[in-house]
């Protein structure tokens, strides 16, 4: 098992829809939902406990009753929260869930990208054996240069660096090239990502891929690794969850986690 993992992003409110069938335009649609904490560092954060080890969530947190919400519920869960209290509103997603297979994302991101490289503090830092960065605080500044200086005292003090590719169209916003550049500069020793996002990534990292396959499982090292059985329900956090597993003890820790997600409303564990 590996020491203490910490997870640099965003922690906000996630609004889970897992819907009867296709939206109904102008009128009601069915659905079952569910509110809890979200945000991708978040639930690696806290998948990372659920799974027996100890993390640290390095994140901006806004000033309303939702940044209380979130930072109650993570420290109840055994997260040790940590971060700057920012002036604004915490994030919202909605995510709408199409039978445990497949999740569409409404993302307000509220106060979650302003966390500033000089708010960055070393002890916040310390002790970290991983370094786990979303895609989503690569995206834009300010967070952008926190990471970037997270992920270099991380290197300085032997910390593992892990990035999650986290969405197609981040991806496509930021720019693919410039993305796989950045990435590649900061040199990560594991980089989770879709088959989708991998393939907008290109070849330059793929000894360091671990793609995601949805219900097909993963790839890693040339290999592929079927999913476990499971009852899907909702997917929402499935790859968090496996990111949390794979950190912490390897494929199969992180195909259990994935299991157990699908297997439940809401990305939390």
């Amino acid at each position: 098992m590996a020491g203490v993992i910490c997870v640099l992003g965003d922690a906000h409110l996630d609004v889970v829809v897992r819907m009867s069938g296709p939206l109904a335009e102008d009128t009601d649609t069915p659905a079952a939902t569910q509110v809890s904490v979200g945000g991708q560092a978040a639930n690696v954060a806290a998948w990372v406990t659920a799974l027996g080890g100890r993390s640290r969530l390095i994140a901006a947190r806004g000033t309303d009753l939702g940044a209380r919400l979130v930072t109650e519920e993570l420290t109840r869960r055994g997260v040790d929260v940590i971060g700057p209290n920012v002036p604004g509103k915490t994030g919202v997603v909605v995510a709408l869930s199409e039978g445990g297979q497949k999740r569409s994302m409404l993302t307000d991101r509220g106060v979650g990208t302003r966390l500033a490289a000089a708010e960055l503090s070393a002890a916040w830092l310390g002790g970290c054996d991983w370094l786990h960065l979303p895609g989503y605080s690569l995206a834009c500044e300010p967070i952008r240069s926190a990471a970037l200086a997270a992920a270099r005292y991380a290197r300085q003090h032997s910390g593992r660096l892990s990035i999650d590719l986290s969405s197609t169209a981040l991806i496509k916003a930021v720019g693919a090239d410039s993305f796989r550049q950045l990435i590649a500069a900061m040199q990560p020793d594991v980089v989770f990502g879709t088959e989708a996002e991998a393939a907008l990534l290109g070849s330059p990292l793929d000894d360091r891929l671990v793609v995601k396959l949805g219900p097909g499982g993963v790839r890693a090292a040339g290999k592929h690794f079927p999913a476990l059985p499971t009852a899907a329900v909702d997917s929402t956090g499935a790859g968090d969850a496996f990111a949390a597993g794979y950190l912490l003890g390897g494929v199969e820790l992180g195909l259990a986690a994935a299991a157990r997600a699908v297997a439940k409303m809401g990305g939390m564990p």
